[in-house]
């Protein structure tokens, strides 16, 4: 049986080292993690929640990153592209994704398609698209995972936007506030 001192000494070393984590890094954080206690914010979207699970920044990874987006009713992403491929899994709630293909001088009427609890969808590389939650009652809930970060993200005014007038954002990162030198890639 352990003596409450190498109890309470373990303890707080434990506490310690979780005491220095910030999300900004992945020093002193545990393997295991729980997502309510992840760091969240909108980055001024209204209605929109974000949090990201894995990526670049807080762990250290450069081929992949994972979020976790809740979007109100009537909330949206602005109509965009970018230079990675994306996986939507939806948890929770209903949308619609709106997605048109990039092979234009602009993206044109873009599909509308429904996105459901249990559902899941990609978008290519620089397809533009755009996802609303058209749920008047419950928030959209989505998984998404994206390659190759940081991404160029070209954002659009509308559908019938050249894509040289699209707006470029690159790097672009969720959590831009722990942006580093980016790590040499072994290439």
């Amino acid at each position: 049986m352990c003596s409450p001192f190498l109890i309470l000494f373990l303890s707080s070393l434990i506490f310690s080292a979780t005491a220095e984590a910030s999300h900004c890094s992945s020093t002193g954080l545990p393997l295991v993690r729980k997502i309510s206690e992840l760091p969240q914010d909108n980055y001024g979207r209204a209605g929109l929640s974000h949090i990201t699970v894995a990526g670049s920044f807080s762990h250290g990874m450069r081929e992949v990153e994972v979020w976790l987006q809740t979007f109100s009713p009537g909330s949206h992403t602005p109509i965009h592209r970018h230079s990675c491929e994306e996986v939507f899994v939806v948890l929770k709630g209903s949308g619609t994704l709106y997605i048109a293909s990039s092979s234009h001088e602009y993206p044109g009427k873009p599909q509308e398609f429904s996105i459901f609890s249990n559902s899941t969808f990609h978008i290519p590389v620089n397809d533009v698209h755009q996802v609303w939650n058209t749920n008047e009652h419950e928030d959209l809930q989505m998984l998404v995972i994206i390659s190759r970060p940081p991404v160029k993200v070209f954002i659009y005014k509308d559908w019938f936007m050249p894509h040289t007038a699209a707006k470029l954002k690159f790097p672009y990162y969720w959590d831009e506030e722990c942006l580093q030198a980016p790590i040499k890639d072994e290439l």
